[in-house]
This record gives structure tokens, C-alpha cells and sequence, in this order.
């Protein structure tokens, strides 16, 4: 399987992705880039160093100027490409894969995503054969860049109220303290902070905040101490989990909705996407605010493609992705900021997270489901099968996958960027209409199969 994917570039180090492929992926980005000038930044994982050293040297032998962040998050990278105004930036990260796992996110200016149908599939095949080229005959330059409390003042433009609260925060041994730091000094916060050390081997606990499992620490810091809500951020903090003053998770579609107000408060009438996964109640909670709902598909390339092509002023997806304009030339994805927004939403509100939430709570959803589907074709063949037996339905759409709307329920099956997976996600208006439909519709695919 190959290690350039939809979104990213990730694999197992060494047997899949090693210094001979970190020098290879460093001299096709900028060559295919044009790049004068790149940011590089790495993530803590054992093995970053030594890649991030061919990588650097990869950039520099095409001639290209390196600005190094060392160790950052990746909205840190972000920020940078965009402030310093290079060329492009790659982030070394697998973000909340295992250890054993490292990879790259590459961007181009303005940190705009370079994905599978934007630029991946060119930096592949250039990787196979650059190695043999001839170097430049100058190598780029190579210096080391301290953005952190840059980052900060853009992370803070999103949220500027904090009360004097309590809040639990996991890191998870990822990389959102590298940035959470600096930006705490700032703020009227009691912190109870957990994992905040940088540790690829990640000890504790995977840095994944989409399995529940990995909640378990911060749901009970919230509970030991009285906070007011708990955030838990991914290996590379361009995603975040949140969960309530009781602990309770809040799922992110949900959250999307309530991090809009704050958003809305700030650009009246804006344009707010959701990922087509949401709930009715997320579109329904941006119009109460005031904002235009646009749905969009799932995927952080596509979710800033639609941005900047609608003029949106914010995005959130099920996966705990939160998307900002932080201007008008950058959109990012971004736990801290995330964070911070949430933190502006509760400071002018006599109410805690969880009543922000429950009005919400006004549908019943199945989660995501996972099947595996063997091959693409047996995936197509699903598809189809359920797509006919739903075909009078109210709504049908091949936007991402298949979504299926009737009056009362909805569901979308996708295949998964990464996995031989279909992912299922189903809402009804009430839990039986959800519990029926959702048991149908895995019988139906188990039928097609």
C-alpha cells in the first residue's frame, strides 16, 4: 500500500518510510512547489529527528531556503507558512497514529493543503526517480525560527473573552503544549494539566481523541477538580475533543454548532460548513445564530477548498477538526484555537457547557459504524445496492459517499480515505426510528456483500 494517501503522506518507519524517503519527499515537494523558501516542522515521535534532517536536506539540495520551527504543532507550521509568506511547508507528523508511524503534511502557500488530487499524486511520482537528479549548485539556506508567541496573538484573534475559570487539559503527549504554553501564561486559567510532556512513544495513552478510551483521563480530571469543561487534543493539535463540566463527551458536530456563535459574534451573517456527517441540529444552531449553514464533504483539503470558495468564516467536522479565517488569505485548521473560541463562548454566559449542549441533544444518532468492505469494487458494489433499495428517498446525493435524507431520518455510508472501511453514520428523529434503521441498513450492506 502505498504511503501517499488522500490527505497526507504516513507509514511505518523504517520498512515503509525512512531517511532515503524523507530526503526523496523533501527535494519533489519543492521542486513541484517552485519553492524559494519552505517551513519545516516535527513532531516528537523518536524517529522525527533523523527524518527531519533528510528532509531538510532534501529541500535545501533543490535549492530552496529552509525555515526550521523545530518542534511544533502543526497549526504552528501553518501560522508560519502564512506570516512568513514562504513558498509552501511540510509538517513531519503521523499525528494520532502509533508510534511506530511518522509522515508529512505538505502545504503551499498561504498553508493551502497539497492533497492526493492537488499535488500528491505529481510530489509520488517525482519522489520515485528525483534521488538521481543532479543538486543544485548553491543549497537553500537553513535557519531556525522561534514562532510561538506570534502563534499565540493569531490563535487569541479567533476569542478574545476568558473568564477565571478551571479547565482539564490533555495533550496526551502530543504536541498541542508546545503551543498551549505560552498561550496559557495569557489567560486567567487554574489548569490542571495532564500529559502536556512531548513523547512519541505516547505512555499514557493513544494521542487519538476520537476513541473514547483515550477520554477516560481528562473526563475524570474534570470530575476531581470542578471544571468547567475538559479538552483533549490529538499528536499534532489540529484536532480537539471536548467534554463538559460533568464530563460528558460532546460530540463535534455538536460542538461545531456552539463554537458558531462565537464565530458569528464577530462576522454577523457569515457563512458556516459542516461536514456532511452533522446533525440536523449543527445547521439548525448556526441559522438560530444568525449565520448561512453550507454543507460540505469530509477532509481537511476539501473543507478549505469550500471555505475559501464560499467566503466561510469557520468550519467543523465530526472528527474534532475546527476550522478558522484567521484572515483573508489563511485558513487552518486548529485544536488551540478551538479551544480558545470555546473559552469566548463561555466567558459572557451565565450557563455551563453541557446547557449550551443539551438543547442540542434534540435527535438521536447511531455514531460512527465501521464495516470492513474488502475490495474498492465490493465497496462500489454496497453502494449501489443501498442507493437502490433507498431510491425514494425525499434526498439522494453522491456528494461523499451515499446520503440518503427522508423526512424523519438520514444516513451517509462513505469509504474511508485511509482503510478498506465504509463508514456508516445515521440520525433519526427518535432513538427506535435510529436503532430500526441502523440495524437495516448494516443487514442491507451485509446483503450486498
Amino acid at each position: 500500500m502505498s504511503i501517499f494517501k488522500a490527505y497526507d503522506i504516513r507509514g511505518t518507519v523504517p520498512d515503509q518510510l525512512d531517511a532515503d524517503t524523507a530526503y526523496r519527499v523533501g527535494r519533489a515537494a519543492a521542486r513541484h512547489l517552485g519553492a524559494n523558501q519552505f517551513v519545516i516542522g516535527r513532531d516528537a515521535r523518536s524517529h522525527s529527528p533523523a527524518l527531519a534532517e533528510s528532509l531538510v536536506r532534501g529541500v535545501r539540495d533543490e535549492g530552496t531556503a529552509v525555515i526550521d520551527l523545530g518542534l511544533a504543532a502543526t497549526p504552528m507550521l501553518y501560522y508560519a507558512v502564512d506570516h512568513l509568506r514562504a513558498d509552501g511547508g511540510i509538517m513531519l507528523t503521523a499525528s494520532h497514529n502509533p508510534a511506530e508511524y511518522n509522515g508529512f503534511k505538505v502545504c503551499r502557500e498561504h498553508a493551502i493543503p497539497v492533497g492526493g488530487e492537488t499535488g500528491l499524486q505529481q510530489i509520488e511520482a517525482l519522489a520515485a526517480t528525483i534521488a538521481s537528479d543532479r543538486v543544485a549548485g548553491t543549497p537553500g539556506t537553513h535557519t531556525s525560527v522561534d514562532v510561538a508567541e506570534g502563534y499565540v496573538d493569531h490563535a487569541l484573534t479567533v476569542g478574545g473573552a476568558c473568564a477565571e475559570t478551571r479547565v482539564a487539559i490533555d495533550c496526551g503527549n502530543g504536541m498541542a503544549a508546545v503551543a498551549l504554553e505560552p498561550l496559557l501564561e495569557r489567560l486567567p486559567l487554574e489548569v490542571e494539566r495532564l500529559y502536556f510532556e512531548p513523547d512519541g512513544t505516547f505512555p499514557n495513552h493513544p494521542a487519538d481523541p476520537l476513541e473514547a478510551e483515550n477520554l477516560a483521563d481528562v473526563r475524570a480530571a474534570v470530575a476531581r477538580t470542578g471544571a468547567s469543561f475538559g479538552v483533549a487534543f490529538d499528536g499534532d493539535a489540529d484536532r480537539a475533543v471536548f467534554v463538559d463540566e460533568h464530563g460528558d463527551i460532546v460530540p463535534s458536530d455538536l460542538m461545531t454548532g456552539v463554537l458558531a456563535r462565537s464565530q458569528l459574534k464577530r462576522h454577523p451573517g457569515g457563512t458556516v460548513l459542516y461536514d456532511l456527517r452533522s446533525s440536523w441540529a449543527t445547521p439548525e444552531e448556526i441559522e438560530a445564530a444568525g449565520g448561512v449553514a453550507s454543507m460540505c464533504r469530509v477532509g481537511h483539503s476539501f473543507v478549505k477548498a469550500d471555505m475559501r470558495r464560499e467566503d466561510a468564516i469557520f468550519a467543523g467536522e465530526l472528527s474534532g477538526h475546527f476550522y478558522f479565517r484567521f484572515s483573508p488569505t489563511l485558513v487552518a485548521d486548529d485544536g488551540i484555537a478551538a479551544f480558545v473560541a470555546l473559552l469566548d463562548v463561555l466567558a459572557g454566559a451565565e450557563k455551563p457547557l453541557s446547557e449550551w449542549v443539551a438543547p442540542l441533544r434534540r435527535y438521536h444518532a447511531s455514531g460512527e459504524i465501521s464495516r470492513d468492505a474488502g475490495s474498492r469494487e465490493r465497496m462500489t458494489a454496497i453502494l449501489e445496492r443501498v442507493a437502490a433499495a433507498h431510491r425514494g428517498a425525499s434526498e439522494i446525493s453522491w456528494m461523499d459517499g451515499l446520503l440518503v435524507r427522508y423526512d424523519d431520518w438520514w444516513f451517509n455510508l462513505r469509504p474511508s480515505n485511509t482503510e478498506p472501511l465504509l463508514r456508516i453514520n445515521l440520525e433519526a428523529r427518535t432513538l427506535e426510528r435510529m436503532e430500526r434503521e441502523r440495524d437495516a441498513l448494516v443487514a442491507q450492506m451485509e446483503a450486498a456483500g
